[in-house]
């Protein structure tokens, strides 16, 4: 802020006037931690972003807002009027028209007057065709020759107003000479048109035609392409306009218009104006109705223009919607037109909206999700801030009920201090020793200096030496058959999974966890595969090359106490055969479950302790686990399914909490 003794400099101080004007417009951090409550309940990365888009931020609105605003917007639209206005328009002043000659009629004695009336009786039902019948009437009533005159008058501005917006007020008692440049301008139009699609260089072209008829486009559109992507939504929703009448109101309003046009020497040049704009956007659906099979709904009598108008905002603001839902092929939120949205929604909403499309960029800028072959990953960096969320999530639970372990920082520790240190060696992880860390220094270089100080060397530094727990090897083995997903477990078994990952690798670094997933075959699973995973639609569980894996990885660690635990809610319904392809069957088959009861027993002389973790009561697999359980000396567990993480989680800490101590 500047300063207050009017010196030239500034002084700066921390911000203390609300939110911090320098940060980002939203959290990216805070973004994921919402997108993990998705991925949590077994969603993947993709549909995790795609919820917190359409859900939106604390701060901004989401596509869902935005979309039910645009809605109500289309509603508003549709509450404005009837199509048949002008046709009505029509209507009354020919009926005023008549009825005014009449009354010139009607004290008139001679034969005239009546052979006159006699024409006006048998005057054509269809409007279109009564006027050109009084075309060339020769009307006794000044007033009512001025009022058939306004037909006319009307039906040239309304035609050219469903072309170029603003035009009917333009051209109100408009001038021969104002028509004449009309005419003028159509030509320049068409001849401009048919010059770019032969592939000419129009830039000048351009220019020239804005400088001489500019004041007919109030849009001011910057290059030709503007000029015509405006033209032709206009009349595309013109064109829906005729397509959403009766056919009687369509014959006769087209005949009405094209004796207006026929006038004033204007129909072939609007005819190829026509022609160009559906060549050059042929994607507006020019000829189909309007999705709503009344689109309009309002009292309201609207002339052509005015209608023209409102079926154009109508064909936007579906447009918008359907961009907005992002449930087409390909969807993207590039394809939403912020300018559409400004128009249909206003400023606010743009901000909205260019939140919604900064977050995917921001969290692939700041690390968090990146891209493989078009697919959307979570990072490293993402799966550690998840599974930190997932396990925080469950020991809130554990804490909530009074018992189980906490989240405490010095978790995991090598063990507790001996009463003794030795000398630091690169590479320990033993707490340093302070005092007699100073009390080396100060032996060594003798008294320290004036200013305090005392000089550290490496060979002063000495570390506490504390007792070492034994370490463990863990095999975590998740299934991800189909039916994990159908009985909503999927997403409590990939949050469990993620948790424990987390609070081995980052509490208890000492011993080591391996992901295993298994349908029809089993596989290693890294944490940032298993994150962006989603239950498999095959057939199978194949609990036997599950435990074959778990059987080779924890052989690789002869010194640690094996652990093996398993997530499933079915018996075992495949198996490998010899060709390593794999076999299934429902009830699963005698061979089945002998193979996979020998693994079990393999891993049994290995030491390994096996715990199941049974997701449902079915006799056949409560009598599987049994035999398991017999076999090996573990435990069946059979938890609530949205109480698994703390089951497992508690599982480890109390296995991990018996193991046996060793001092080194």
């Amino acid at each position: 802020m500047s300063d207050p003794t009017g010196s030239a400099g500034f002084r700066y101080g921390p911000w203390d006037g609300g939110p911090d004007p320098l940060a980002y417009p939203f959290d990216v951090a805070g973004a994921l931690d919402e997108m993990s409550e998705h991925i949590l309940d077994g969603r993947t990365p993709r549909e995790a972003l795609d919820a917190l888009l359409r859900r939106g931020t604390n701060q901004r609105r989401g596509l869902e807002d935005l979309r039910r605003q645009v809605e109500r917007r289309r509603r508003e639209a549709r509450a404005r009027g009837r199509l048949d206005g002008t046709l009505e328009q029509v209507r009354e002043l020919l009926d005023t028209a008549v009825g005014q000659e009449r009354a010139q009629l009607f004290p008139d004695p001679s034969d005239d007057a009546r052979l006159r009336e006699a024409e006006l009786d048998a005057l054509p039902a269809d409007p279109a065709r009564a006027v050109n019948a009084l075309s060339t009437y020769e009307w006794r009533s000044s007033q009512a020759r001025e009022t058939f005159e306004k037909i006319s008058d009307l039906l040239r501005r309304e035609v050219l107003d469903t072309q170029f917006r603003g035009m009917k007020q333009v051209l109100e008692n408009a001038t021969p000479q104002d028509m004449a440049r009309v005419t003028e301008m159509l030509g320049a139009l068409n001849d401009m048109l048919e010059a770019d699609a032969r592939g000419e260089h129009i830039d000048d072209a351009f220019a020239n035609f804005m400088r001489s008829f500019g004041d007919f486009f109030p849009e001011n559109p910057q290059s030709l392409d503007e000029l015509v992507d405006s033209l032709a939504r206009r009349a595309a929703a013109a064109a829906r306009l005729l397509a959403g009448l009766s056919p009687q109101q369509r014959q006769e309003l087209a005949d009405l218009m094209a004796s207006a046009m026929a006038d004033l020497g204007m129909a072939a040049e609007l005819s190829r104006l026509q022609q160009a704009l559906r060549a050059a956007r042929p994607d507006l659906g020019w000829d189909r109705r309007s999705r709503f099979r009344d689109p309009m709904t309002g009292d309201t009598a609207l002339g052509l223009g005015e209608a023209t108008s409102v079926l154009e905002e109508l064909a936007e603001l579906d447009e918008l919607a359907a961009a907005l839902s992002q449930d087409y092929p390909g969807a993207s939120l590039d394809d939403v037109d912020p300018d559409a949205v400004a128009r249909a929604l206003g400023r606010d909403a743009i901000d909205d909206l260019r939140t919604l499309q900064q977050i995917e960029k921001e969290l692939e800028r700041q690390g968090f999700l990146t891209r493989n072959a078009g697919k959307l990953e979570l990072t490293p960096r993402a799966v550690r801030r998840i599974g930190q969320s997932a396990l925080s999530r469950i020991f809130q639970r554990m804490d909530a009920r009074g018992r189980g372990d906490h989240d405490s920082r010095d978790a995991g520790a090598a063990g507790e201090p001996t009463g003794t240190s030795r000398p630091w060696h690169f590479g320990d992880t033993q707490p340093i020793d302070v005092v007699r860390t100073v009390r080396n220094a100060v032996l060594r270089a003798g008294p320290s200096g004036p200013d305090g100080a005392v000089g550290l060397e490496v060979g002063d530094f000495e570390v506490t030496e504390t007792e070492r727990r034994s370490s463990a090897a863990v095999c975590l083995l998740v299934d991800l058959s189909y039916s994990m997903a159908l009985r909503g477990t999927w997403g409590v078994a990939k949050s469990t999974a993620l948790a424990l990952h987390t609070l081995i690798s980052t509490k208890f670094p000492q011993d080591t966890i391996h992901l295993v997933g298994f349908s029809d075959y089993a596989r290693l699973l890294r944490p940032v595969e298993l994150a962006g995973l989603d239950s498999e639609v095959v057939q199978g569980t194949n609990l036997q090359h599950a435990l074959m894996i778990a059987g080779r990885l924890l052989s690789r660690y002869p010194d640690s106490e094996p652990v093996v635990l398993i997530i499933t809610d079915g018996e075992p319904t495949a198996h490998l055969m010899r060709n390593g392809t794999p076999s299934f069957s429902w009830p699963p088959v005698p061979e089945t479950l002998e193979l996979t009861l020998a693994e079990v027993d393999r891993l049994t002389r290995r030491g390994a302790t096996i715990n199941v973790f049974m997701l449902d009561d079915e006799p056949r697999l409560v009598q599987f686990v049994d035999e398991v359980v017999r076999r090996n000396g573990g435990r069946m567990l059979s938890p609530d399914p949205g109480a698994l993480g703390r089951y497992v989680v508690r599982d480890y800490l109390r296995a991990r909490g018996g193991r046996r101590r060793t001092t080194g």
